[in-house]
């Protein structure tokens, strides 16, 4: 009796581990496809395509527009986050310091402003007023451009360079890796991106972790 109880137990264990191990590979499979979506959208060396945003003047904007640009500091970002707000001032200086050399700023807010009110285009207006905001600021309304580059938070930066009559993604990723104090930022990531593509060099760091807050898709 003891052998077969102790036979029934093993048996048992041996089920409990299969259950386990198929659940555990199920989990991972899963964590896979999520991983997969975040990380989806423009890489370094993609094309990017253009799009046609209304922007805080109500004016349509797009990329094509800027004739003589040799590229583009894409941010996305908005008016509520406040690492958004923490970045505010360093992306004016980016398109105050690059723009007269060919890569001006172009800031999309990407979120839904039914879940997020701060983020509706009147706000939008009123915080690029407030902040006298030098470069144009386009409302993805749809969300389309934010889904097609992949943009996971704001800020979250794509740097563009024109190629052969093609819009060419160079970095992806944050403006520098001190969030909360500019002054102390040890790598400044956009900077040194623009400051190669001036030397005519490849960009040394294409891609770097975004740090904000995630964006508020529509449901």
């Amino acid at each position: 009796m003891n052998l077969e109880h102790t036979y029934l137990n093993q048996t048992l264990r041996k089920k409990m581990k299969g259950k386990v191990l198929l659940l555990t590979t199920l989990l991972l499979g899963l964590a896979c496809i999520g991983w997969t979506q975040r990380t989806g959208g423009l890489q370094p060396g993609d094309d990017a395509p253009d799009f046609r945003l209304k922007n805080i003047d109500n004016q349509m904007v797009s990329l094509a527009d800027y004739k003589q640009a040799k590229g583009f500091i894409i941010v996305f970002t908005c008016n509520h986050c406040p690492f958004a707000k923490l970045y505010e001032d360093r992306i004016i200086a980016l398109h105050n310091k690059y723009a007269s050399k060919g890569y001006p700023v172009v800031a999309i807010n990407p979120n839904d402003a039914t879940k997020q009110p701060e983020d509706n285009f009147e706000m939008m207006v009123q915080r690029a007023q407030e902040k006298s905001f030098p470069y144009v600021y386009l409302q993805d309304e749809t969300q389309e451009v934010a889904r097609t580059y992949g943009a996971a938070r704001t800020p979250h930066v794509w740097i563009l360079q024109k190629q052969d009559n093609k819009l060419k993604v160079v970095y992806v990723g944050g403006i520098d890796n001190n969030p909360e104090d500019a002054a102390n930022a040890t790598e400044k990531y956009v900077e040194r991106a623009i400051e190669e593509l001036q030397a005519g060099r490849m960009v040394s760091k294409a891609t770097t972790k975004a740090i904000g807050c995630t964006i508020k898709w529509r449901e």
